[in-house]
């Protein structure tokens, strides 16, 4: 039986505030009844939409404030002028212990950068990532470091590992996740100095809670050859952003050629029911939030142009990210890993 979970949700967040927060927590409230939420931000302008989901008025509580960040300003100013803000009091509820995680549509660095000071980064963890679920032709995989930082060590890139694969136990419910590291070629000579060091550290860490099947290129991680994905983040926001971009010029591609002339129009009547379930599985809102693996509290962050629909698929990931335990099991890990590689792991950072 799913236990009781609070997520404390930045209501001001993103392009639409309130307007998409609280339909997309009505939705996520009807697939997990065992939610209730901390819902930060303007109460005036919380309350009209609120008062049209009474479910979800009886199972939340709101915290004032209209102070909010900016999408556009820099981390280092929301560090400045954030406190106070519904970012900085939705983050604080998790730091509290009155949330299990905290959900934003806003500013991806300013979130990071408050997420990190006001919850921390766990012991044995250089720097937090975040993490990405990504559509493959068998299911989801898991993709990380997907923006945070731009480089990352090869202990940094080790520590991503264990952090993937803590989550896809979470999500996909499986004891030993496969994990592949992204590189130029599945060689051992090729990539660069910081993946060929992981990749050492990772084949001798056998006794993990993983399956370490060594190095994957760009085109397999769309097939679903491993369960989680690790790159460092400059290249794994490419790799993201172009996939995205992919999927929306091939939605357009379908659409431009279905309905050029009679015959096409005809045969896309006739498919209907194929493309749909494409366009599903196409559905950016479908996996929307991205998960800040390597703190002391959970964060998600939406997109922030998202609708309902995608704001609640934020919610959802929250809230079974809270529900499997893995920050305790993340801890674990890491003290297994840094115990078992001592040295080596230490000097190649």
């Amino acid at each position: 039986m799913a236990q009781p979970r609070t997520l404390a949700l930045d209501a001001m967040g993103g392009d639409h505030g309130p307007e998409v927060v609280v339909p997309g927590a009505a939705l996520s409230l009807e697939r997990h009844p065992a939610l209730s939420f901390i819902l930060v931000g303007d109460e005036a302008r919380i309350a009209p939409v609120l008062a049209a989901h009474p479910a979800l008025e009886k199972r939340s509580r709101v915290i004032h404030t209209t102070h909010v960040v900016a999408m556009n300003e820099k981390p280092s100013q929301a560090l400045r002028r954030g406190k106070g803000s519904s970012m900085w009091l939705a983050l604080d509820a998790v730091r509290k212990g009155e949330a299990h995680a905290a959900v934003s549509a806003g500013n991806t660095g300013a979130l990071m950068a408050m997420a990190k000071l006001i919850l921390r980064p766990m012991k044995g963890i250089e720097r937090p990532a975040i993490a990405a679920l990504w559509p493959t032709v068998t299911a989801e995989c898991i993709v990380l470091d997907v923006g945070a930082n731009i480089g990352a060590t090869s202990r940094q890139l080790s520590e991503y590992a264990l952090m993937g694969a803590a989550m896809a136990r979470a999500l996909f419910h499986v004891e030993r996740p496969t994990v592949g590291l992204l590189n130029v070629g599945v060689e051992e000579i090729k990539g660069a100095e910081e993946v060929r060091e992981a990749h050492a550290a990772l084949k001798k860490g056998v006794e993990l809670p993983l399956d370490y099947r060594g190095f994957i290129e760009g085109d397999e991680i769309g097939q679903g050859r491993v369960d989680v994905v690790v790159v460092e983040g400059f290249a794994g926001n490419i790799a993201l952003k172009t996939a995205e971009g992919t999927a929306k010029q091939i939605g357009q591609y379908l659409k431009d050629a279905m309905t050029r002339a009679f015959l096409s129009r005809l045969g896309a009547l006739l498919a209907r029911g194929g493309f749909r379930v494409l366009k599903e599985k196409m559905d950016p809102r479908r996996v929307n939030g991205g998960t800040f693996l390597g703190l002391n509290g959970l964060a998600v962050k939406s997109h922030g142009g998202t609708d309902a629909l995608g704001f609640a698929s934020a919610v959802d990931l929250g809230y079974e990210m809270a529900e499997s335990g893995l920050l305790e099991r993340l801890a674990s890990d890491l003290e297994t890993f840094h115990h078992r590689l001592g040295s080596d792991t230490h000097s190649s950072s």
